[in-house]
């Protein structure tokens, strides 16, 4: 059964490109600033992994709020780096792109630590996962890593330091900004792992 994974470029989704190993990698640019970094750091992991990797390119910014759109949060925002809907709309348009390759699993890099965002829910997941597999080609949603925090995802998945130097985190910009929630993430997931920077060789 083919499956494809939504490959952010960050920690989680990376780590779950390594343990899982995908036929397909989604990235997408709807918009967000650190897109272009995104991108090439899916694209390095596809090619260690021998994965087939898309890009899909679709302007949302002008729908987006927050860090990840350089704008001030919404109103509805639970932290400063919340996009609407991100979640339901990456699926979407990466449901759209893989229907046609016959891929009958979408597998997202959601880790313990996003259920704090309600896209991040094992509720909003199963209703995912209800919708597309009452659609066209049957497909179904999962989230691998759901129950695992990032450090236990990352050691579980025993991804290498040197491919995990490639994660790009940063919510703001295509070079690491140091100063918003992903960085943070980032950095604190990294001396978690017992090393820091200096493991990163």
């Amino acid at each position: 059964m083919s499956a494809a994974l939504l490959l952010s470029g960050g920690m989680d989704s990376l780590a779950v490109a390594w343990w899982k190993r995908p036929d397909h990698c989604i990235t997408i640019d709807y918009g967000q600033l650190a897109a272009e970094a995104e991108i090439t750091a899916s694209k390095v992991i596809c090619e260690k992994l021998g994965i087939e990797h898309h890009v899909i390119r679709v302007d949302c910014r002008s729908l987006g709020s927050g860090d990840m759109a350089g704008t001030p949060p919404d109103g509805y925002a639970p932290a400063s780096d919340w996009w609407p809907y991100r979640n339901q709309m990456l699926l979407t348009f990466a449901a759209m792109k893989v229907l046609p390759l016959g891929v009958k699993t979408i597998w997202i890099g959601s880790v313990k630590s996003d259920k704090s965002h309600q896209d991040g829910t094992i509720q909003f997941l199963e209703s995912m996962n209800a919708l597309l597999s009452l659609q066209e080609g049957g497909m179904t949603v999962s989230a691998p890593a759901i129950d695992m925090t990032t450090p236990e995802l990352i050691r579980y998945a025993d991804v290498p330091k040197n491919i995990l130097g490639w994660a790009h985190s940063c919510h703001k910009a295509n070079v690491a900004c140091a100063n918003c929630r992903g960085c943070n993430k980032y950095f604190e997931v990294l001396y978690e792992l017992d090393g820091g920077m200096d493991g990163l060789g």
